[in-house]
């Protein structure tokens, strides 16, 4: 469906323009309605087109790699999404969906082409677009990096797992110490006191007994929670890592498309010498 040029008044990538030129983009611009739930794009894509909300709800995601969808963005309208991956012409790196039936611009690589030769000025609208996907990105990352691991751990935690870390954690305690010396004290005081009718008389043979059995229960028990500490320093390490390779990634993606802005203001600034010479 044709768009109105009206329309683009209220875009600010386009608000600059005068309506002449309103005119002729709108020639160009294809206006298009997603049902409620209907995908517009998904990852792996080709990115041909860019949109710009105008009316309804739109979802943009991501699958993170324990196959979880991730939240990127939720555009508000007159917004744009999907624009970094047509300006690269690479395929698109999220997915989105329509949440409820929503009417979108769809703009191509060539019809921005357009705009920046007439308005040059516009490219400071194209790099607060992209400012505000890499801080909704950021904001991804940040969220991604506040996941509590001790979290992320209990998730897995066995009961098992649990009754070693209370026993690991009472065992190497004051309160054990103790209350275990305590024990021993009264148990040989009481053997002493009744001399040859103790049931366990010096060198407290059934005392050594039960000695020994503790040690062999405790010291696996003991060996079981260090194995799941060493776990958890892992499990930390792991999203420590995953933070910053997605951290890097993002750079990464954000100074790509500096430099393709930044080649696409050194064209328009070569056509303007040439513009002028003339």
């Amino acid at each position: 469906m044709a768009c109105d040029a009206e329309v683009l008044k209220d875009v600010p990538l386009f608000s600059l323009l005068d309506a002449d030129e309103r005119s002729v983009l709108a020639g160009q611009i294809e206006l298009k309605t997603f049902a409620a739930r209907e995908r517009i794009y998904k990852i792996g894509d080709p990115a041909p087109q860019a949109y710009v909300l105008l009316s309804g709800r739109v979802k943009v995601s991501t699958v993170d790699e324990d196959q979880q969808e991730v939240v990127v963005d939720e555009p508000a309208q007159r917004d744009f999404f999907g624009f970094a991956a047509m300006l690269e012409q690479t395929a698109h790196q999220t997915s989105a969906h329509a949440l409820e039936e929503s009417t979108c611009l769809e703009i191509s690589r060539d019809d921005i082409q357009t705009l920046l030769e007439r308005k040059p000025h516009a490219g400071m609208d194209l790099l607060t677009t992209l400012g505000r996907q890499f801080h909704a990105a950021e904001h991804l990352v940040r969220a991604r990096a506040n996941r509590n691991p001790n979290e992320v751990i209990e998730e897995s935690t066995t009961t098992g797992e649990h009754i070693a870390d209370s026993v690991a954690r009472f065992g190497g305690s004051w309160k054990f110490i103790i209350l275990f010396s305590v024990i021993l004290i009264v148990y040989t005081a009481i053997n002493v006191a009744l001399d040859k009718k103790a049931w366990d008389p010096y060198p407290f043979i059934l005392l050594n007994l039960f000695l020994s059995m503790l040690a062999a229960v405790q010291a696996p028990v003991i060996m079981m929670s260090q194995n799941r500490q060493d776990a958890k320093d892992r499990v930390r390490s792991e999203l420590d890592f995953e933070v910053n390779r997605r951290a890097e990634t993002e750079i990464q993606g954000l100074a790509r498309r500096l430099s393709l802005l930044d080649e696409k203001f050194d064209d328009l600034q070569d056509m303007v010498r040439v513009t002028r010479s003339r």
